[in-house]
């Protein structure tokens, strides 16, 4: 329904400031009576993280901060959605305007600043949808005047650990001051120790997985894998926003601050998820994110080593059937090149597309 009515309203939204049109796009999904898509094709299916996904492709964090409506984003067709970020204490985040489209680009800017609702709201929802079918996620943060951050990363584990299938460990963030300061090798292992002993001690069976930055270094990223490993992460996101700005950018609001995400940001993120793939093998699954426009662009990260793909930007110029069209492109290729499933192409060219993305 929803893919239907986008080319009609899309003049009306992309009229609109991109915050308030988003609020009407939440506003309306919110109101939709839950309904499951139609099944997909069994050869998109995906098992990690102990779950089976009917399909690699998730909605990204930050599209429902607030966990308003997860389940009829599932209904979009998502194989599953990572609501959030979500911080313990309700902060309003950065003041306004905060996110900008770049339409020239197929990008869009963003210093939202981890605006949330708060821990408690976001907990009654999630509990209010519990034993639904549909794999959802959370990604957490840190208040901006958090005084211990770890503290505030804990807290949201133990709150909503055994309410989600995962939770994401948010250290990459461009939009707080301070927060990517966690990347370092002493807070991160701290970080991860007592992420990990939180929700192990709330719900085993929720995963945690840690997102980071497209712009760290690869002796940066040597150390983050190795402690990832060591400290029991389930699985990477593959990345975050970036703050570089490619000279390439032609759009008018490309010298905004914040994180840039969308097609410039597919091949910076592609070449750190091959790097990634290339030192972790088999020990920890990957999830792609950064610039997912097209199948080819999704079957571009699961060639560099990602099990499953996650999109946002992509769907603010060509809305929800976009998820229809990724996932008939990926069977299309697994036809074409007589596979059995997509777990055949994980991290099949990560070497080259290490050097070349």
């Amino acid at each position: 329904m929803l893919s239907a009515v986008f080319p009609l309203v899309r003049p009306v939204l992309q009229a609109l400031d991109a915050e308030t049109a988003h609020g009407l796009t939440m506003g309306a999904l919110a109101r939709l009576p839950v309904r499951r898509p139609p099944a997909d094709d069994p050869r998109l299916g995906v098992t990690v993280l102990s779950r089976r996904f009917p399909n690699p492709v998730g909605l990204a964090a930050g599209f429902d901060k607030g966990a308003r409506a997860p389940d009829a984003l599932l209904g979009l067709g998502f194989g599953f959605v990572e609501v959030g970020g979500v911080v313990p204490q309700a902060q309003p985040g950065n003041p306004r305007p905060r996110v900008f489209r770049l339409p020239e680009d197929g990008a869009v800017i963003n210093r939202f600043g981890l605006n949330s609702e708060g821990l408690a709201v976001v907990r009654a929802r999630l509990e209010a949808r519990r034993g639904r079918p549909g794999i959802v996620g959370v990604n957490i943060g840190a208040n901006k005047e958090a005084t211990d951050r770890i503290a505030d990363y804990v807290a949201c584990t133990r709150g909503l650990a055994g309410l989600v299938d995962f939770i994401t460990v948010n250290v990459s963030s461009p939009n707080t001051p301070g927060l990517r300061d966690l990347q370092g090798e002493a807070f991160l292992d701290d970080l991860l120790a007592r992420v990990v002993a939180a929700r192990n001690e709330a719900d085993a069976g929720t995963a945690v997985l840690l997102k980071i930055a497209p712009d760290i270094s690869l002796d940066g990223l040597d150390a983050m894998t190795a402690t990832a490993r060591r400290r029991g992460v389930d699985a990477l996101v593959v990345s975050n926003t970036t703050v570089a700005r490619p000279a390439s950018l032609a759009g008018a609001a490309k010298g905004e601050t914040g994180g840039l995400s969308g097609r410039p940001l597919f091949s910076p993120s592609t070449r750190l998820l091959a790097e990634t793939s290339l030192r972790v093998g088999t020990a920890l699954p990957l999830i792609g994110v950064g610039g997912i426009d097209s199948a080819e662009a999704a079957w571009t990260k699961i060639r560099a080593g990602a099990s499953l793909v996650q999109l946002y930007s992509a769907l603010v110029y060509a809305g929800p059937g976009l998820v229809e069209e990724i996932k008939a492109g990926l069977v299309r290729r697994i036809e074409a090149e007589g596979l059995r499933s997509l777990a055949d192409v994980v991290g099949r060219d990560a070497a080259e597309l290490a050097r070349s993305a």
